[in-house]
């Protein structure tokens, strides 16, 4: 019942106090006011009891599990400001559930306590530009090398989500081997004002709702105190295992709640519009479409729980959040173009936010993870489980 009492609170709330916002400014977080906007919200979810559901209890935060997690963050991302009120957006989230389970006392009172009362944003500092780390982290260029009392880091960062405005970085960095070997990483808690830490620019991208942008880094001579590591020196690749697949689910989590009003936006507009003597309803290929829609959310929900479960009970369900992440981040882009179609011309306009929302939910098919390459990791499983080898 209290689990159900959240979910309801969360839809109420985000249609009360954020959908409004996100409609008058097109989705556009910077134009809606940027971190002035995201303290305002913030605290309302505070008074309402809803910041950070996923948080540490210790921390500040309502301690959900990953399977009780996936009703709210949907209610919440109904509104493409919804994660953002209730601080659970993305990278903050992730970085929550990494520094939950690998920082230390001292690194939890700093960072981890301020980033679950919304004092603080924070970024996730791996993929670099080409040559270095992209979806094969193991190509990983930035170095930190080690010096009295702590380690200096060089490097180039690149799509840095939040970045512009966080209050601290996990940078990851090369600590030991050459660009293409498996091991050889570690993170690094690096305050944003630490010398040497310069946002270049802002890349560019078709999305507009994730505060901060998606940054281009430089650091330069960046030292770090020993006490900054995070995690175990040269086992970061292991640690980023940690975060990897429950910021796939809650990605999962967020954009089915976008789709999802775009799915009953088209649903409103078709049973209200005629054409050809009929409701557009009535008619047979729209019903067709409106199912498949129904399916695909269906099927999207059920891998999730079925992953979340997994990672509850303890597993590191790499394949099981592959598949997840995957289907979803199509499906869901399916059903928000499917949306698009049934509305006709208003499908592409400002009047009805189905546009934004297909604007937005498109990239989710490359962050974290390109469909490819999360199919080429599912194939290679698949065949090593029936003939014993990689091949």
């Amino acid at each position: 019942m209290e689990q159900e009492s959240l979910v309801r609170r969360t839809n109420e709330f985000v249609r009360a106090e954020v959908v409004g916002i996100d409609d008058e400014f097109d989705g556009d977080v910077e134009a809606a006011g940027g971190d002035e906007l995201r303290v305002r919200l913030q605290g309302a979810a505070r008074d309402a009891g809803l910041l950070s559901p996923h948080g540490p209890v210790d921390c500040g935060g309502l301690g959900l599990s990953m399977t009780e997690r996936a009703g709210v963050f949907e209610a919440a991302g109904y509104s493409l400001f919804g994660p953002m009120a209730l601080n659970i957006n993305a990278p903050d989230e992730g970085n929550m559930h990494l520094l939950d389970h690998v920082a230390t006392a001292d690194q939890r009172a700093r960072f981890l306590v301020p980033l679950v009362r919304g004092d603080w944003r924070s970024a996730f500092a791996m993929t670099e530009p080409s040559p270095g780390a992209g979806s094969d982290p193991s190509l990983l260029m930035t170095g930190a090398t080690k010096v009295q009392g702590g380690w200096v880091i060089n490097g180039r960062k690149a799509f840095i989500t939040g970045a512009d405005g966080a209050g601290f970085f996990i940078i990851m960095a090369r600590t030991s081997g050459e660009p293409g070997d498996l091991g050889g990483a570690t993170m690094f808690l690096a305050p944003a004002d630490t010398p040497g830490i310069e946002v270049v620019r802002h890349i560019g991208t078709v999305d507009r709702s994730m505060i901060g942008g998606h940054c281009e880094l430089r650091f330069t001579d960046v030292l770090i105190p020993d006490t900054g590591v995070l995690g175990g020196v040269d086992e970061g690749f292991r640690y980023a295992q940690v975060r990897l697949g429950p910021a796939r689910m809650t990605h999962v989590m967020r954009w089915t709640g976008a789709a999802l009003r775009a799915h009953e936006t088209a649903i409103r507009y078709v049973a209200e519009r005629r054409a050809f003597g009929s409701r557009l309803a009535d008619q047979g290929m729209v019903q067709q479409m409106i199912a498949d829609s129904e399916i695909d959310l269906a099927a999207t929900r059920a891998l999730l729980l079925n992953a979340c479960a997994e990672l509850d009970a303890g597993g590191r369900a790499s394949l099981s959040t592959s598949i997840a992440k995957t289907f979803a981040a199509e499906a869901l882009d399916r059903v928000v173009d499917r949306a698009g179609q049934l509305c006709g011309g208003l499908g592409v306009s400002r009047d009805l936010p189905v546009a934004k929302i297909a604007r937005e939910i498109r990239p989710f098919r490359i962050y974290d993870g390109p469909s490819e390459v999360h199919r080429w990791s599912i194939a290679k499983r698949a065949i090593r489980s029936v003939t014993g080898t990689a091949q």
